[in-house]
């Protein structure tokens, strides 16, 4: 499997969406639901921030991690202080377990990073029990992320490559409405239910907002890297300016809301 999320550091990464990811978690794990003793499985469990909240839950049996990315996968391991968490660099379309094996698999902000996300499904259900859930979670990029949207189509008046970029990043897979639940019963869950889950963002200034996609973090960070210095400045300022909006630069907040789906194994 191949991942369409670029990351650099594992600190880039927490200040451009750990921290944030950290803030849906509790909200994901009500909306999927967790029983005492169960086994959980985290798809694509980047830094944890999926994994340390479940373990915030002191009666789950185990509690498995993967990601796709030796970075993550380092990162979160060094956080984990859990006997009951295990973490493991593996492919979400070709998961190491054996069939049956989990009560739950979970997937935060991770199936629009997938190319082959109906077969990551695919993966997710086979491994969980009949009677056990699936679930996943993904940003509404297109109208769903007011601050990442101000920041795009700024970008998109600048160039036609800006524009290639919108409509790449704003199109990712599962991300419009109904695509999940319709993935999920394709794949043969049932009890399909799709909602949506909001945080808020917010941001000390411009440059809290800036500093990972400057260092080339993330979807808009990696199209960054593609300009030449003259560009950079002149994107950074547009953005910084919308941003700004008229005021002084500092603290703003915006909206964030993202598609959750959960499914069940017949």
């Amino acid at each position: 499997m191949t991942s369409t999320f670029t990351v650099h550091a594992a600190s880039g990464y927490e200040q451009l969406m750990g921290r944030w990811s950290r803030r849906l978690a509790p909200k994901f794990i009500d909306f999927a639901g967790l029983r005492g003793g169960e086994k959980i499985l985290d798809v694509g469990c980047g830094t944890g921030s999926l994994t340390f909240e479940l373990a915030k839950s002191g009666d789950l049996a185990e509690i498995h991690a993967i990601d796709f990315s030796p970075v993550f996968v380092m990162a979160a391991k060094e956080r984990n202080t859990d006997p009951r968490v295990t973490i493991s660099q593996a492919d979400a379309t070709a998961l190491p377990f054996p069939d049956n094996a989990f009560d739950r698999a979970l997937a935060l902000l991770v199936l629009h990073f997938v190319p082959e996300a109906a077969k990551a499904v695919a993966e997710m259900r086979r491994v969980v029990r009949p009677g056990g859930v699936v679930a996943a979670v993904v940003w509404d990029h297109y109208g769903g992320m007011a601050g990442m949207r101000m920041m795009i189509d700024t970008i998109a008046a600048l160039s036609e490559s800006g524009r290639q970029m919108r409509s790449r990043y704003c199109f990712q897979p599962m991300m419009q409405p109904g695509e999940m639940k319709r993935t999920f019963v394709e794949q043969g869950l049932v009890d399909v239910t799709e909602a949506e889950l909001m945080i808020r963002m917010d941001y000390s200034d411009f440059d809290d907002l800036w500093a990972p996609i400057g260092a080339g973090e993330g979807p808009l960070g990696r199209y960054m890297t593609t300009l030449d210095a003259a560009e950079q400045k002149r994107v950074e300022a547009a953005v910084r300016d919308a941003y700004q909006a008229g005021r002084p630069d500092g603290a703003r907040s915006f909206a964030n809301v993202a598609w959750a789906c959960r499914g069940t194994v017949p």
